[in-house]
């Protein structure tokens, strides 16, 4: 019976139980290629998805537009116009010059421009006592706002301000010309 067996059987028709690593070289390769691959592929996939800036949906908050708004100067300077010698300026020019800084967007707890609540205190203090605080400085405002001004065109300046919260202060006059002075030959 054995004979009959074995007439049936043919080796080629065996099925194949090796893999396809024979050698200990290929078996390192293997191993080497199952880490490298997949690393190598997330590599690829994260510069894939890191490209270039992109911008979230509907925000434009890294344009050039933006980021130049964002990168502007917070105040602006701006040079007064040439004055002739000896001319006072006036109380509106003493104020676009120095205080206007501060004052116009209420700076560092300076009262705004205009503001009758925050003016009312001092405005009841008096023309004087506004003008000594001018001059000499209060707080964080330096002597005369900072400026080179004489101290008329501070007076100026402070009735401007004031009258534009409410006060009825009248505007300082300039001083007399020395009596010499007008006396000089021409």
């Amino acid at each position: 019976m054995s004979d009959a067996h074995d007439q049936g059987h043919d080796p080629a028709h065996e099925p194949n139980h090796e893999g396809p690593i024979k050698t200990p070289k290929q078996l390192i390769l293997a191993v080497l290629a199952s880490f490298l691959v997949p690393i190598f592929g997330i590599v690829l996939l994260v510069n894939y998805v890191d490209f270039g800036g992109k911008p979230g949906a509907g925000s434009d908050g890294m344009s050039e537009e933006a980021v130049a708004h964002r990168l502007q100067p917070v105040g602006r300077l701006t040079l007064a116009e040439a004055m002739v010698p000896g001319a006072l300026r006036s109380g509106e020019q003493v104020y676009t010059a120095a205080c206007g800084a501060c004052h116009t967007g209420g700076v560092v707890g300076a009262p705004k421009t205009g503001d009758e609540a925050a003016w009312a205190p001092r405005v009841k203090t008096g023309y004087e006592a506004l003008l000594a605080s001018a001059l000499k400085g209060k707080g964080a405002m330096p002597a005369q706002g900072g400026g080179q001004f004489k101290d008329v065109e501070i007076g100026r300046a402070v009735v401007f301000m004031a009258n534009k919260a409410g006060a009825k202060f009248d505007e300082p006059k300039a001083p007399e010309a020395p009596a010499s002075a007008a006396s000089a030959p021409k």
